[in-house]
C-alpha cells in the first residue's frame, strides 16, 4: 500500500513540476492554439513527443505495480471497460478535467461511494451514473471547480498571472 501511495505522490509531483516548467507552458500554448504556438517558436512535435514519453514511463511504472500486486494478469482484466475505462471517466467527470486536484478528489469520492455501496452488488454502477449526472447538472465545473470557485482554493497553481507592480 505504501508503494502505491509513494507512486501516486511521485506521479502527482512529476506532473506538477512538468506543467510548471517551460515545456508545460509550451504545452498550454499548444493546447490553446497550436498554430499560434508554432508561430511563437515552440517545437510542437518535440513538446508532444516529450509528453508522450513521460506519460508512457509513468504509466508503465504504475502498470508494473498493478501487475506486481495481482501477480497474474490477463488481457480481459487489464483492458476491461468496467474495470478501468468507465471508472476513470467517472473519476474525471466528478473531480474535474484539466486540473491536478480534480482526479484526486474524484478518486476519493469514487472509492468512498464504492465502499459505501459495496453491499448493493452491481447496482452501485447505476448509483455512480446518477451521481455523475447530478454533478454534471448541479456543478458543471465539477466538484473541484465548484470548491475552487466557492472557497477560492488552489492547491496546485498552474496558471500564470500577470500582476501589476505598484
Amino acid at each position: 500500500m505504501t508503494k502505491h501511495l509513494g507512486a501516486a505522490v511521485f506521479v502527482i509531483a512529476a506532473a506538477y513540476l512538468f506543467l510548471r516548467s517551460r515545456r508545460g507552458l509550451a504545452l498550454t500554448a499548444i493546447r490553446d492554439n497550436e498554430l499560434a504556438a508554432g508561430s511563437l517558436g515552440i517545437d510542437i512535435w518535440r513538446t508532444k513527443f516529450v509528453v508522450y514519453v513521460i506519460t508512457g514511463a509513468l504509466t508503465a511504472m504504475i502498470g508494473a505495480l498493478i501487475v506486481r500486486q495481482k501477480l497474474r494478469i490477463s488481457s480481459d482484466s487489464a483492458f476491461s471497460v468496467n474495470d478501468w475505462t468507465a471508472f476513470v471517466i467517472f473519476i474525471v467527470v466528478i473531480g474535474g478535467i484539466g486540473t491536478i486536484e480534480g482526479p484526486i478528489i474524484g478518486t476519493l469520492i469514487f472509492f468512498a461511494l464504492r465502499e459505501t455501496l459495496a453491499g448493493l452488488g452491481t447496482t452501485y454502477l447505476i448509483v455512480l451514473g446518477v451521481v455523475a449526472i447530478v454533478v454534471m447538472l448541479k456543478a458543471p465545473k465539477s466538484m473541484w471547480g465548484y470548491a475552487r470557485d466557492r472557497f477560492d482554493l488552489q492547491l496546485f497553481p498552474l496558471g500564470y498571472r500577470v500582476r501589476r507592480k505598484d
